[in-house]
C-alpha cells in the first residue's frame, strides 16, 4: 500500500513522516475508552499508531482501492468504504462521544466542519489536518483579514486550537502548500437561548457582502423581508468587525424581527 498513487480527484496527499505521525497522535491523545473516527486513512499511517490504543477505530474511506487492504491489515480496526460527507454518524451513535481525526481532503475541509459542527451532539473533539491559511482563518479574530464566517462559527461552537504547523515535505506527493493540526472541542457550553441554525445563517448572511455594511448585507440575504429601521443594533458596520457575542446578540434581534413577522 505504501507505493500506491495518490488520486488528485480525492485531494490525497499521503503522510509519510514518522515523527509527525507520532507527533499528531500524541497532541490527539487516545485513551483506552475512545471511540475514534478516522477520516481518510489512505495507506493507515495514522491507524497504525491508533488502532491499539482505543476502544474501537473506525476507518472511513472513500478510496476502494485500499479498502481491502485496511481490512486486511488491521483486523481490529472496522473499515468503512464511504464518503463522509453522506455518512449518518447516528450509527455510532449508542458509542457515543464520538472522537474525531483525520488528514483531511483540504477541497472539502469546509462541508467537512460544517458536517462535525450539525452533528456535535455526537462529537466530544476533532483533531484535523487543514491547509495553513484555514487554520488562520478558524483562529482569527475580529477586525483581522483572515476573520470570516468559519472562524465565527467554529469559535462559537468549539473550542479552537491551532496546535502546530507541518512542513509540505513529510507529504507523498508533496503538496505546494503549508498545513497545520488544528483541534476542536465541541464540549463547550452554548446559550440556550439561541437558535443555532439562525445563527449560521445571520452569520453567512453577514458575511455575504463582506465590504459592505451589515444592514446591506443582511437586507440582500434571505432575511430581506426585514426592515431594519428601527433597528437598535448598529448596521453600520461590517461583519469583520463583530466579536462572537455580537453576532449571538444581532441573532436575537433578527429572532425577535421574525417572531413580529409570523
Amino acid at each position: 500500500m505504501s507505493k500506491l498513487q495518490p488520486l488528485k480527484r480525492f485531494g490525497q496527499n499521503y503522510l509519510i513522516d514518522k515523527n509527525i505521525i507520532q507527533k499528531i497522535v500524541r497532541e490527539f491523545n487516545p485513551q483506552r475508552t475512545d471511540v475514534v473516527i478516522e477520516i481518510g486513512p489512505g495507506t493507515g499511517a495514522l491507524t497504525t499508531e491508533l488502532m491499539n490504543s482505543v476502544k474501537k477505530l473506525y476507518a472511513v474511506e472513500i478510496d476502494k482501492r485500499v479498502v481491502e487492504s485496511l481490512a486486511l491489515g488491521f483486523p481490529v480496526v472496522t473499515v468503512i468504504n464511504q464518503d463522509f460527507l453522506k455518512m449518518d454518524l447516528n450509527f455510532v451513535a449508542d458509542e457515543s462521544p464520538i472522537r474525531v481525526i483525520g488528514n483531511i481532503p483540504y477541497n472539502i475541509t469546509s462541508p467537512i466542519l460544517f458536517k462535525l459542527i450539525e452533528n456535535r451532539s455526537l462529537v466530544s473533539d476533532a483533531m484535523l489536518m487543514v491547509q495553513l491559511e484555514v487554520a488562520k482563518r478558524i483562529t482569527a479574530k475580529e477586525k483581522s483579514y483572515d476573520y470570516g464566517i468559519l472562524g465565527v462559527l467554529l469559535n462559537y461552537f468549539t473550542e479552537t486550537k491551532l496546535c502546530f504547523k507541518i512542513s509540505p515535505n513529510v507529504f507523498y506527493p508533496k503538496p505546494k502548500i503549508e498545513s497545520a493540526i488544528i483541534h476542536l472541542n465541541f464540549t463547550k457550553k452554548l446559550p440556550n437561548d439561541i437558535d443555532d441554525k439562525l445563527f449560521i445563517q445571520v452569520v453567512k448572511a453577514a458575511f455575504g457582502n463582506r465590504r459592505k455594511k451589515l444592514k446591506n448585507s443582511l437586507s440582500n440575504s434571505i432575511f430581506t423581508d426585514i426592515v431594519f429601521d428601527d433597528c437598535n443594533f448598529d448596521l453600520s458596520r461590517r461583519a469583520e468587525e463583530l466579536t462572537i457575542m455580537e453576532f449571538v446578540e444581532l441573532t436575537k434581534v433578527i429572532k425577535n424581527y421574525q417572531n413580529k413577522l409570523n
